[in-house]
């Protein structure tokens, strides 16, 4: 996947916001205001959490998957776009990080994401 088709991947998804908080060259993807998804356009690389035991399998199994760069690096990953990482397993990772944030929300946050059409 290149940038332009994770960036459509990724706003088509039920309360998906984007920005750029931190700098121009960082898009930051936001579900009910909750980060799940930095992508780099400067260095072509995309950030996604998941679960620290997956983490730890995908870092063997992938030489372009390192610790999160800035980020907590049991539970966020830094995914060179090297074209190494097929691109269902980036859609599966990407969709993996977006559920690991909606679960976290609280009850309330989950109601109102419920309810959103």
């Amino acid at each position: 996947m290149n940038i332009e088709e994770i960036r459509e991947y990724c706003i088509t998804k039920k309360a998906v916001t984007e920005s750029f908080p931190f700098d121009e060259t960082t898009l930051v993807f936001k579900m009910m205001n909750k980060m799940f998804c930095l992508l780099s356009l400067d260095d072509f690389r995309i950030a996604l959490k998941n679960d620290p035991e997956k983490n730890a399998e995908l870092r063997t199994h992938y030489n372009s998957i390192i610790p999160g760069d800035h980020m907590n690096k049991q539970h966020w990953n830094t995914i060179e776009l090297d074209g190494t990482v097929p691109p269902a397993v980036l859609q599966e990772l990407i969709d993996e990080s977006y559920e690991l944030i909606l679960k976290s929300l609280p009850k309330k946050v989950q109601e109102e994401y419920k309810n959103l059409k």
